[in-house]
């Protein structure tokens, strides 16, 4: 490499740093200003933990465990799917917000300015990923104060699930906005981002797979989010993970890369 090329690629890399910074802080700020897609998105997972655990979580707690209710055991049973199906609904949010972009005219117009051309992708994916932690902190505030406990977990175990929690957002945005930039407006990226919300509820997130009816199994354990939460679940829990963690991280992988290659592709074609 050349003397010249090697501070000629540097500047590259800054000013690719420095738009996706520009364009992650007009993504937040379009979140802040709008808040309404991310609280209505926000308010499934916390109704449906709510009625989960105080209007079947007896019911359901003596169905898991075999023996008497005690609704704390549901408690801790469903916290990771809760938080699982939070992520999925919070990037439901970027398909929309993508797909706003495309059919305004916003993104052609970046298109002719002298910014790095992945940033604006960029900015939307790095948006989504911190909507959707902040968003799992907030539901998980709410499983705590109503009685969730993770006592068993080890400070490495809690930083594993927060990375898992971490790399499902990233895969599943990438996912987002991908179908945000092939929808012809925002109202068909809304849904067609319904699977990444209805997936997790024919998952384990609300009963193990094995009480499901065994026609209706491999639907939800050949899937992406059942050995995510899973591995979520024995991270939080003390509970046995067996193979569930390489399954996930794989799932994510894949998820990641075909959204990525997916979304590059729209990105780059000529606009519509």
């Amino acid at each position: 490499m050349s003397a010249s090329a090697a501070p000629a690629r540097t500047t590259r890399i800054s000013l690719a740093v420095r738009d996706s910074n520009t364009m992650l802080r007009r993504n937040l700020l379009h979140a802040r200003r709008y808040p309404s897609l991310t609280l209505n998105l926000l308010l499934t997972p916390i109704i449906l933990l709510l009625l989960f655990v105080y209007i079947f979580g007896d019911v359901m707690s003596a169905g898991i465990g075999g023996g008497g209710a005690d609704r704390s055991e549901y408690i801790a049973y469903i916290v990771p799917g809760i938080l699982m199906m939070t992520i999925g609904g919070t990037v439901v949010g970027a398909a929309v917000s993508v797909s706003t972009d495309m059919t305004e005219g916003v993104i052609a117009r970046f298109r002719t300015m002298a910014i790095h051309r992945g940033s604006v992708i960029i900015g939307h994916v790095v948006g989504s990923v911190l909507q959707s932690v902040a968003s799992v902190v907030l539901v998980g505030a709410v499983a705590v104060a109503i009685g969730f406990r993770s006592t068993d977990a080890t400070a490495l175990e809690w930083l594993a699930a927060f990375g898992l929690l971490a790399l499902v957002a990233l895969a599943l945005t990438w996912i987002a906005v991908g179908m945000g930039m092939a929808s012809p407006n925002a109202e068909a990226a809304s849904n067609n981002a319904m699977p990444l919300i209805v997936l997790p509820l024919i998952s384990s997130a609300f009963v193990p797979v094995d009480a499901m009816p065994g026609w209706f199994r491999p639907i939800a354990e050949y899937q992406p989010f059942t050995p995510a939460i899973e591995t979520l679940r024995g991270l939080l829990l003390g509970t046995e993970i067996g193979n569930n963690w390489w399954i996930a991280i794989v799932w994510c992988a894949g998820l990641a890369a075909l959204g990525y290659r997916w979304s590059t592709a729209l990105f780059n074609r000529d606009p519509r």
